[in-house]
């Protein structure tokens, strides 16, 4: 993937209630900032099948200064 010139700016959410409203509402308030959604990765105790945490991940591309 190339990226533009300038510093790449990362942004990691962390989700201690997984469910379908608290993962839509970081979402879209992380995109409202300019953040590009890269992953999400779910944390599951053994023996259960329904996550504990989730962890979003994004990326923003930082405008040069002057530019």
């Amino acid at each position: 993937m190339t990226r533009d010139a300038g510093a790449v700016s990362y942004k990691v959410v962390e989700i201690s209630d997984v469910c379908d409203q608290a993962i839509e509402s970081a979402l879209n308030r992380c995109e409202g900032e300019g953040y590009r959604f890269d992953s999400i990765h779910f944390v599951t105790q053994p023996g259960n099948r329904r996550p504990t945490m989730a962890f979003l991940f994004f990326t923003r591309n930082e405008v040069p200064a002057g530019g």
